[in-house]
C-alpha cells in the first residue's frame, strides 16, 4: 500500500503532481486544501497567513483522511515543518514525502498565473521562512519543481514508490 504527501509551499505544483501520482498509482487522491475551515481560507485570503493554532486541526483531519483510505493514498499538503509530518506519520505510520522545491522567483511566477486560488503570492515568504526540508531520516525526496509534471511522476515513482514495495 502507498501513503504519499506531495508536499511544498503554494505554487510548487503539488495538486497537478500529486493528482497524477494517484491516478499512476490507482490510489485515492485529496487536496488537503479541501480539508481547511472557511476561517483558515479567509484568514489566508486575506493576507494573514497561518498559525500552528491554526494547522493542528487541519493537519489532524489530513492525517485521519490519510489512514482512512484502505488502499493507500496521495495527498497534496504543504506539510511545511517537521512537527506537522510527524504528526501526519502518527496516523500513517508508512507515510512518504515528495518535496517539490523551486526558487522564490519561480513560485511567485507560477502563483501569480493562477486565477482564483485563495492563496496571495504576499504570503509566499511566510511559507518559506516556515518551510523546513526534507531531513536525512524523513523518508522521501526533493524534487525540482520546474520539471514537468511527467518528469515529476516518473522520479517521485522510482525514487519512493519503488522503496515502499
Amino acid at each position: 500500500m502507498t501513503r504519499l504527501v506531495v508536499m511544498g509551499v503554494s505554487g510548487c505544483g503539488k495538486s497537478t503532481v500529486g493528482a497524477l501520482l494517484a491516478q499512476r498509482l490507482g490510489v485515492a487522491f485529496l487536496d488537503a486544501d479541501s480539508l481547511h475551515p472557511p476561517a483558515n481560507l479567509a484568514k489566508m485570503a486575506g493576507g494573514v497567513p497561518l498559525t500552528d493554532a491554526d494547522r493542528w486541526p487541519w493537519l489532524r483531519l489530513v492525517g485521519a483522511a490519510l489512514a482512512a483510505e484502505p488502499h493507500g493514498a496521495v495527498v497534496a499538503c504543504s506539510a511545511l515543518r517537521r512537527p506537522y509530518r510527524d504528526l501526519l506519520r502518527e496516523a500513517a505510520p508508512d507515510l512518504r514525502f515528495v518535496h517539490l522545491v523551486g526558487t522564490r522567483a519561480q513560485l511567485a511566477a507560477r502563483m501569480s498565473s493562477r486565477d482564483g486560488h485563495f492563496m496571495p503570492v504576499s504570503l509566499l515568504d511566510t511559507q518559506l521562512a516556515t518551510l523546513e526540508p526534507l531531513a536525512p531520516d524523513e523518508p522521501g525526496v526533493e524534487l525540482d519543481c520546474t520539471l514537468d509534471p511527467g518528469s515529476l511522476v516518473g522520479a517521485a515513482l522510482r525514487e519512493v514508490v519503488a522503496v515502499t514495495r
